[in-house]
């Protein structure tokens, strides 16, 4: 059983970060395209984080929306009518909101390099609700577990918001012993995908499972420092999270948020075409939520689908005009 330890002084915690802070080596995009990456994020996100490397992959070139930590968020839901959850990708008027979602778009537009070196498209994403949900939850109650009291109280009180339900990190202590051993076998899983020698978790190539296999660990490692001691002993972890980390995530310069509204307002919507069986819902009135947490209801009019997202078209007074995309996996839509 791990023992907890007091917070080493100078660690950069992730609940510190209440305001943006620019990152040091990015620079400001003087002339901004409709057609460019605009990623609304934060830093210590660890879901932007999982699409950081995944733009690192595919070595694209994005702009950073950095956004606050905690609500307000009053860019942000005028761009997708109230969801606040981070990420976001923005091009031009089409808004993509959940890292799910946004991972697949970036497929669809940018191919090349992939991130399903294997083929193993259906497989990967399919391992994405493994890491955002199982793992995820077991990262976040051993971090804020080991701060304890060191959770500022603007922090607690947004997260309860988002999460419904008491966010607690008394209560988050007391599950750690758990929670640590829950992580442990968690990667323990990595550990064996590794052990035949291969650089990453599908081959000799990065992809959307290494993504999605390394970003709780970065979570814990820089919101938590002393916490990291659970995976850098376990074989081939240490090596492969070096490998990740080397990937990079592309080329960065940033954007203020003000100007990502001024470009929304500029741009239109790419068609959207829809799913046979939503036909009935065409041009109708929906309203869309997420399922777990961060229910904020959205609504628009119903104009594109698939299997594995659904669009909404909505006026903003600030945004304009702007078609929201969300996952099917996660949200509901109800008429």
């Amino acid at each position: 059983m791990r023992t907890l330890r007091p917070l080493p002084e100078g660690i950069r915690l992730q609940v510190d970060c209440l305001r943006s802070i620019p990152h040091p080596l990015a620079q400001m995009r003087e002339r901004p395209s409709v057609q460019d990456i605009l990623f609304h994020q934060y830093d210590s996100s660890p879901f932007s984080e999982k699409v950081r490397v995944c733009l690192g992959i595919k070595k694209l070139a994005w702009i950073a929306v950095d956004q606050p930590v905690i609500m307000p968020k009053p860019e942000l839901v005028a761009l997708t009518g109230g969801y606040r959850r981070i990420p976001v990708m923005q091009i031009g008027a089409d808004i993509y909101c959940d890292s799910q979602l946004i991972v697949r778009e970036l497929e669809r537009r940018f191919p090349e390099p992939t991130l399903f070196p294997q083929g193993d498209h259906g497989l990967a994403y399919a391992n994405a609700m493994w890491s955002d949900r199982s793992v995820f939850q077991a990262a976040v109650a051993i971090i804020f577990g080991g701060l304890g009291d060191k959770v500022p109280a603007a922090f607690v009180n947004d997260r309860t918001a988002l999460s419904g339900r008491s966010f607690d990190p008394a209560a988050m202590q007391a599950a750690v012993p758990h929670m640590d051993a829950q992580i442990r076998a968690h990667i323990a899983l990595l550990s064996d995908q590794l052990a035949d020698g291969r650089r990453f978790l599908s081959g000799d190539s990065a992809g959307l499972v290494d993504a999605n296999g390394y970003y709780n660990l970065w979570f814990i490692r820089s919101a938590f420092p002393p916490a990291a001691s659970l995976f850098e002993r376990i074989p081939h972890i240490p090596e492969w999270l070096e490998r990740v980390n080397a990937i990079g995530h592309g080329k960065r310069t940033e954007m203020n948020r003000e100007a990502a509204l001024e470009l929304a307002r500029s741009a239109e919507p790419i068609e959207s075409a829809l799913a046979p069986r939503d036909a009935e819902f065409e041009g109708k009135q929906v309203t869309v939520a997420a399922d777990d947490y961060g229910r904020d209801a959205i609504t628009g009019l119903f104009v594109g689908s698939s299997e594995h997202h659904v669009s909404i078209r909505r006026n903003d007074p600030r945004a304009g005009q702007v078609v929201v995309h969300f996952p099917r996996i996660g949200f509901s839509v109800l008429s």
